[in-house]
């Protein structure tokens, strides 16, 4: 593990490692921000999924989320959103390949040799994080879009590994979706069983419990009614008696302008279930 990037930031620092990830076949880059620390002292983690198109870079460098962080004394980590590399299974279009993982462990040829960022982000990097920093095991999820949707079904098919989940924008059914069925079929094959081992809304729809889960939808996002459908998400939780936050938000769009504009309310939602 080769640390590449170092920034004080609000009284902590924001550091970029590299390493080769054997779950992935090929090098990997996450992001971390460590706030301002006292000796001999551990720290709760925030993992964040970044979506569509973006890297680690994005997070870290648009949503303003260290101050928060440094506020409330949590490490965040944020992980690229694909396997990368010139080995690495590619496609000519933004929402298949690089860049677009869609955090599942893919099935199919020639995807299945690199991608499989469930195993990465719940098992490889968080073993990476707590070996080499000073972390606690209490452990919360968040992400945005594509994001979002790897934050909802890693919390759900882990509830015993996160104290919390939220998301910006998800595609919470992507079984249903363009996004989720283009995706799907070309990293899982024809076999709907196993698309919904990565749709929230079908996990929802079997779980006997959830953990505290907060949802953030902007009304005016393009987004909205064709791929994101939050109101599946609502029905699937109302349908089972489950608590959840969904909070829609007037004039807000699918950008990092809107995760910026309530990131501070999403770490302090995480920071109490972290601390409880």
């Amino acid at each position: 593990m080769e640390r590449i990037e170092r920034h004080a930031c609000f009284g902590g620092w924001q550091e970029v490692y590299q390493h080769t990830s054997k779950t992935l076949n090929c090098e990997m880059k996450f992001a971390i921000y460590l706030p301002p620390m006292e000796e001999e002292q551990k720290y709760p983690v925030l993992y964040w999924l970044s979506g569509l198109t973006c890297n680690e870079q994005n997070f870290i460098t648009k949503a303003g989320a260290q101050q928060f962080a440094a506020q409330h004394g949590i490490i965040l980590v944020v992980p690229d959103t694909s396997p990368r590399g010139e080995n690495v299974a590619d496609d000519s279009a933004y929402d298949l390949g690089q860049g677009a993982g869609f955090y599942l462990n893919a099935t199919q040829s020639p995807w299945n040799t690199h991608y499989n960022m469930y195993d990465y982000i719940v098992d490889e990097l968080p073993t990476l994080i707590e070996t080499h920093f000073p972390v606690t095991h209490q452990r919360a999820i968040s992400g945005h879009s594509m994001g979002g949707h790897g934050a909802l079904t890693i919390a759900l098919r882990n509830s015993a590994r996160y104290r919390s989940v939220s998301a910006f924008s998800p595609i919470v059914a992507p079984s249903v979706v363009p996004w989720g069925k283009k995706a799907f079929s070309a990293y899982l094959g024809d076999d709907t069983t196993q698309w919904h081992l990565y749709d929230a809304v079908a996990l929802i729809s079997q779980a006997e419990n959830v953990l505290p889960m907060r949802v953030d939808v902007g009304l005016d996002d393009p987004f909205y009614q064709e791929q994101l459908k939050p109101e599946l998400f609502s029905q699937a939780c109302d349908a089972k008696q489950f608590s959840y936050q969904l909070n829609l938000h007037q004039g807000y769009d699918h950008s990092y302008y809107f995760v910026a504009s309530f990131i501070g309310e999403h770490i302090a939602f995480h920071a109490k279930h972290l601390k409880a």
